[in-house]
């Protein structure tokens, strides 16, 4: 269920930065953007499941938190972070031609 929702989660943020992109420059760069997200996502599970499964059994913690949700969720703490400076300093720089 977990998992469920960290996909989820994925999913809106891809359609979410893919929308903002089209709108705001062009399809191609939407693309790109929706293309960087999955090779991060996709690396980044992989890098925190080889940590988990060095850690945890294959059970993890529970029956709704095993290794997999474990090292999903340790993703998604380094992911925000990377998305918040990656995507937030667009409104700082639309802010500032605004001004002048």
């Amino acid at each position: 269920m977990i998992s469920a929702f960290i996909f989820f989660a994925h999913f809106i943020f891809m359609l979410i930065i893919f929308t903002k992109k089209w709108q705001d420059e062009k399809l191609s760069t939407g693309l790109i953007n929706i293309a960087l997200i999955i090779i991060l996502f996709s690396v980044g599970w992989s890098l925190t499941s080889w940590i988990t499964q060095m850690i945890f059994d294959e059970k993890g913690l529970g029956v709704f938190f095993d290794r997999d949700t474990i090292a999903l969720t340790i993703l998604v703490i380094p992911e925000y972070f990377f998305y918040r400076i990656f995507y937030g300093k667009e409104k700082s720089i639309e802010y500032e031609t605004e001004k002048q």
